[in-house]
C-alpha cells in the first residue's frame, strides 16, 4: 500500500476545487477566504519509509506515527537528524493513524479497526484501549479536549479521560461541508488540517467550524525529491508553541520542513 489511492477506501466525493466552484457561484458576495503561501525556514531529514499519519512536537522532540498494516509504528525522533530514539511497532492487525499527547499519555487512533490505544508517553507501554465508531484519521488537542478527524466533514471532540465523544464540529468551506480532513494540529487557537490527497492545509475556526484560511503548499517538495511509487501525499503538521515553529512533511517524504506563512494577494481561483 505505497500509493495514496490505496490508502483510503473512502472516495474523494467533495474535492476542494468543486467546493470552490459551487461556493463561488452561490456566494459571490461573501469575503474570500485568505490564502497563505510559505517561506521555508529550515529543512530537516525525514525517513522515506515513514508513512506519516500523525505528528506532534513536544519538549524538543518529534513524535510520529506511521501507517500501513505490518509497517505501523510510533516513534520519538530527534528533530535535527530524524534519528529514532524510541520506537513501538504496532500489531500487523492495525493500520496506525493519528497520535497526540495528553498529560503523561500518548493516544493513538487506528484506521478501520474502530480501536484506539493509550500508551505511557515515556515508555510507550500500552496502558489501555478504547473504541469508537467509524474510521480514525487525525488527532490533536486544545488543552481541554482531544480533537479527532475521521474523513467526514465532522470533527469529534473527545473527553481525554473517558475517550468518549463529547461533541462534534461540522467543518465548512464557504458554507459547504468539507470532507477528507486528515492530520490535525492545534495552532494559535485554530485547528490546522491536511486535506487528504491535496497539497493544501485548511485553518479551521474551532467555534464555528468555518475554514478561515487556506495554506497552499504546492511545490514544497521538489519533483527531484519525489520517487515514483514511493513518495506519497502531504500529511503531517507539528507546532512548537514555545518557539513558534511550524513543521510539515508527507508520507514517505525525504524531508521535513519548518515553514513560515505569509498572506498572499487575492487570486481568481483556488485549485488544489
Amino acid at each position: 500500500m505505497a500509493s495514496a489511492a490505496q490508502h483510503r477506501s473512502v472516495s474523494v466525493t467533495v474535492a476542494l476545487a468543486g467546493v470552490l466552484a459551487a461556493a463561488g457561484t452561490a456566494r459571490a458576495a461573501a469575503p474570500a477566504v485568505p490564502i497563505y503561501g510559505y517561506d521555508v525556514v529550515h529543512v530537516y531529514p525525514h525517513d522515506t519509509h515513514a508513512f506519516t499519519e500523525g505528528l506532534f512536537y513536544l519538549d524538543g522532540y518529534l513524535y510520529e506515527s506511521t501507517g500501513l498494516k505490518g509497517q505501523s509504528s510510533i516513534r520519538k525522533e530527534r528533530l535535527e537528524t530524524s534519528q529514532v530514539l524510541q520506537q513501538l511497532d504496532i500489531s500487523a492487525a492495525y493500520f496506525g493513524e493519528g497520535i497526540v499527547n495528553w498529560d503523561d499519555h500518548l493516544v493513538e487512533l487506528t484506521w478501520q479497526a474502530q480501536v484506539g490505544f493509550v500508551y505511557d508517553l515515556a515508555t510507550f507501554r500500552q496502558q489501555r484501549q478504547f473504541s469508537y465508531q467509524g474510521e480514525g484519521w487525525g488527532l490533536t488537542q486544545n488543552g481541554r479536549w482531544l480533537i479527532m478527524s475521521d474523513g467526514t466533514p465532522e470533527l469529534r471532540y473527545l473527553d481525554p479521560q473517558t475517550l468518549t465523544v463529547a461533541g462534534e464540529l461540522l467543518v465548512t468551506y464557504e458554507g459547504r461541508p468539507l470532507r477528507n480532513l486528515n492530520e490535525l494540529e492545534w495552532v494559535k487557537g485554530e485547528i490546522y488540517a491536511n486535506v487528504w490527497e491535496t497539497d493544501w492545509i485548511v485553518r479551521i475556526d474551532p467555534d464555528s467550524g468555518a475554514v478561515v484560511g487556506l495554506i497552499d503548499l504546492r511545490g514544497l517538495l521538489p519533483d527531484a525529491d519525489r520517487v515514483p511509487g514511493q513518495t506519497d501525499v502531504l500529511n503531517g503538521i507539528a507546532y512548537d508553541a514555545r518557539g513558534d515553529r511550524l513543521f510539515v512533511t508527507g508520507k514517505n517524504w525525504p524531508k521535513l520542513f519548518q515553514i513560515r506563512l505569509h498572506r498572499r494577494g487575492p487570486e481568481p481561483a483556488f485549485a488544489p
